[in-house]
């Protein structure tokens, strides 16, 4: 049963930008850590950018910090990735995911994820 769908992904020159997007399906997210990870081939999965559920609330990794920007539309049941200024380094599978307990890229206590939209940036 799938409760998570990323969409947006593609193919971008560096420098350009991606808007990436995670939609709750059947699911509302109260109070859950609402979270983004990316995973380069040959790469561990890692943390990119998380937002408390309701709050204003986010974190991000050092490397994206100033370039990539997460928000999130209740309404809509969705949290977005706006990505600027993407570098090569930035390509990989990225996955919504979400955890009530934890913290950020807790992976043990992710609940529900995504299927992951690939993001591909040529130097």
């Amino acid at each position: 049963q799938v409760h998570l769908v990323e969409s947006g992904g593609g193919s971008v020159q560096a420098g350009g930008s991606l808007r990436l997007s995670c939609t709750g399906l059947g699911h509302t997210y109260n109070n859950y850590y609402i979270q983004w990870f990316r995973q380069a081939p040959g790469k561990e999965r890692e943390g990119v950018a998380c937002i408390y559920d309701g709050s204003t609330w986010t974190r991000y990794t050092d490397s994206v910090k100033g370039r990539f920007t997460i928000s999130q539309d209740k309404a809509k049941n969705t949290v977005d990735l706006q990505m600027n200024s993407l570098k090569h380094e930035d390509t990989a599978m990225y996955y919504c995911a979400a955890g009530r307990y934890g913290g950020c890229w807790a992976t043990a206590y992710i609940d529900y994820w995504g299927q992951g939209t690939q993001v591909t940036v040529s130097s």
